[in-house]
């Protein structure tokens, strides 16, 4: 070992950065007495190189020479005090947390293990085998530049966005008009039969789930089942190789550069789902991959009364300590590279309650946030929180600070319970459609906070909301345990697909009324990919580990229920021609003195409702006239009929003229009587215009 063959590096920038002179590595750990930098020729023989440091808790070295492609890895020195949670073992090759590229396939076998497992010891004593043959390995990237995608990004305003949640490989296995050799690729989704699909229903930003490289949990392999979600994350700088045609690790990053590109040309916004709440290294019994091996007890949450066991706030074993200024350094460092070199839009947040957990709990200062809101890159993209996590004080819906928008749960099951019938009761549903007051209306938040949905990937899809009241997860292999037991959903008297034409009829209605709902009401609105097409899950509300056709969207809905699919469109399309549909204000109260747009709540009879209405329970039935300001008269009414039974509405003095009925998109549009008087079908939303609304992009 040559004492002398690196140089003094730079510190600052955590990772592999090649320049002129070679490349300079730098990795972070607090507790570890020393750090060996091991590089791999093309025969796998290895050569270890101690690092410099550390300085301020950083070990660095340049590589004189080196260049990209190099392949790399880490040993970490220190104490094995497992109940102190230090868990050093040099006999483990560990990856950068910052790698740019990962080769390797992994695969559960003891030696990975910091410990041996079932050792009559437990994890006291470190392991003390090598693992440098089968373990993973980081490569040296040249960096690409500035992504072409920053150059045409459509910066779309909040209240334009239209959320539309996809998975990279479900949504194009199937997608008719993909070439065969794209389907489930990056390429796949810039190819111009999905941006087709995408622009015709008129949505705006794409929310990926996770497109970072991700292991399969042993559990899952054992069972011969993948990790089909990503939610498992081990290389947070890496787009994902599964996911790409072509799989050189050049390639992967050039091909993801280029769908963001090709999507931002079509005027769509890429958002990335990223995982930093824990990592596939597990609890305290798991492998030592990378961020356990370099500094335990600085990467993660320990239990403060025994530290030999991490915190589990994510439900996956472990929990990253965000709150440790380095590691809100490396978050900080990768939504960095997200943006400048791949060139997307913002992020979603899984179990974002994580990123401002401290020793007091949730902190809507946490130092994450802070940052977070100081950086000039950052503050400039969508930030969407998942507002849980699965911690005690984990539910922290409307407490996200700054610019964050917010999944809404609240929402979605308030509006299932109205259109299924399930005791939502006319008050919490008005109060969830104009943007959830009680939750965001402080701090200076707008209803754009809220994002509204009634299906996400996480759950049932909205055809079998209507369709199962019972899980059907066996497949998933943990004996139907698995997935929400609660979900507030309703099969209309039969359970999984029918015959019934009746059934249908009502199932159908109940999931269109849904969707009109979300796009017609006050906040960011959120399209699961499918749900326009009628897509099943046969139940299955936990498909994570499904990477077949049960997870995959299935688009025959295309066909055989285009009357759903063109509802979407021409009701984007209202929204996009309509202020009124995405007023970025709050609706003032009553008849509160103020200007600018307002709310008026009618009984079907047509009087303004009363508290005695608000609570009476003969309908769900329940009217909206929106108005430009107080003395205006009303200029959109939104009919909502829950009911299995048509109700007649009294409208204020028209003439009104009907723009969209849910319950039959493509049927002549309804016209108020000279009574001012229409109809509502069963399970239906109507939208009337008083006076002409601009057509330019309705439909």
């Amino acid at each position: 070992m040559n004492a002398r063959a690196l140089e003094p590096g730079r510190p600052e920038v955590l990772g592999a950065t090649p320049d002129a002179a070679g490349v300079n590595f730098a990795v972070f750990s607090q507790r570890a007495s020393a750090i060996e930098l091991c590089v791999f020729d093309d025969a796998g023989a290895e050569r270890r190189l101690p690092l410099h440091g550390p300085d301020d808790g950083v070990f660095h070295g340049l590589l004189r020479g080196a260049r990209a492609g190099l392949r790399y890895g880490f040993r970490a020195h220190g104490e094995w005090r497992s109940e102190s949670g230090r868990r050093f073992n040099p006999n483990k090759l560990l990856l950068d947390p910052c790698a740019r590229a990962i080769e390797g396939r992994f695969a559960w076998q003891d030696e990975h293990y910091g410990h041996t497992p079932g050792h009559p010891e437990g994890d006291r004593i470190p392991d003390p085998r090598d693992n440098a043959a089968t373990a993973l390995k980081a490569i040296v990237l040249d960096d690409p530049g500035v992504a072409p995608g920053c150059a045409n990004r459509p910066r779309h305003r909040l209240r334009d966005v239209v959320l539309y949640e996809l998975h990279v490989r479900g949504f194009t296995m199937q997608l008719p008009g993909i070439p065969d050799a794209l389907r489930g690729t990056f390429a796949g989704l810039a190819h111009p039969a999905a941006i087709a699909h995408l622009k015709h229903l008129g949505v705006t930003t794409l929310s990926l789930l996770p497109v970072t490289r991700s292991l399969d949990e042993r559990h899952l392999v054992e069972r011969g089942l993948t990790n089909y979600w990503g939610y498992n994350p081990i290389g947070l700088f890496c787009p994902d190789p599964r996911l790409a045609a072509d799989k050189t690790p050049d390639g992967v990053v050039a091909e993801f550069r280029a769908m963001v590109h090709a999507l931002h040309e079509a005027g769509i916004e890429v958002v990335l789902d990223l995982v930093f709440n824990h990592t596939a290294e597990g609890d305290e019994r798991g492998p030592l991959l990378c961020f356990r091996g370099l500094d335990n007890a600085s990467w993660y949450s320990l239990v403060r009364d025994d530290r030999s066991r991490c915190e589990n706030h994510s439900g996956c074993g472990n929990t990253l300590r965000v709150v440790h200024p380095r590691v809100t350094q490396f978050v900080l460092d990768a939504l960095r590279f997200w943006v400048s070199r791949i060139g997307v839009d913002g992020f979603r947040y899984d179990l974002a309650s994580v990123l401002g957990r401290t020793r007091a709990g949730f902190d809507p200062s946490a130092p994450f946030f802070v940052a977070l809101r100081q950086d000039p890159l950052l503050a400039d993209v969508h930030h969407i929180a998942e507002p849980w996590d699965a911690g005690h004080g984990g539910y922290q819906l409307g407490r996200f600070p700054g610019r964050f928008l917010e999944w809404n749960d609240r929402y979605r099951d308030a509006v299932r319970g109205y259109w299924l019938g399930l005791g939502t009761g006319r008050g919490d549903f008005a109060r969830r459609i104009t943007g959830s007051s009680d939750l965001f209306h402080h701090g200076h938040r707008r209803p754009t906070a809220n994002v509204n949905y009634v299906a996400a990937h996480d759950g049932r899809t909205l055809a079998d909301v209507v369709a199962y009241t019972q899980r059907r997860n066996e497949a998933n292999g943990e004996g139907n345990r698995d997935g929400h037991a609660h979900e507030v959903c309703a099969n209309f008297g039969v359970e999984g697909p029918t015959d019934d034409v009746g059934v249908a009829e009502d199932r159908r209605r109940a999931r269109r009324a849904m969707l009109a709902t979300v796009l017609l009401s006050q906040g960011t609105p959120m399209l699961c990919a499918g749900d326009e097409a009628g897509n099943s899950q046969q139940g299955n509300n936990n498909a994570y580990c499904q990477d077949n056709p049960t997870g995959w969207v299935d688009w025959q809905g295309l066909r055989d229920d285009a009357d759903t699919v063109e509802l979407v469109v021409r009701l984007l399309g209202l929204r996009r021609a309509e202020p009124l549909l995405r007023h970025d204000g709050w609706f003032p109260p009553g008849e509160a003195p103020a200007e600018g747009p307002r709310v008026r709540w009618h009984a079907p009879e047509g009087h303004v409702m009363q508290v005695a209405d608000w609570h009476a329970r003969d309908t769900g039935a329940l009217a909206c006239t929106l108005q430009d300001d107080a003395d205006a008269p009303p200029r959109l009414a939104l009919l909502f009929n829950p009911d299995p039974r048509p109700v007649r509405f009294v409208l204020p003095e028209g003439p009104w003229t009907g723009l969209v009925d849910s319950s039959a998109p493509t049927a002549r549009r309804p016209v108020a009587g000279p009574d001012h008087c229409t109809v509502a079908p069963a399970r239906s939303v109507l939208v009337l215009a008083r006076h002409h609304v601009p057509a330019g992009d309705v439909p």
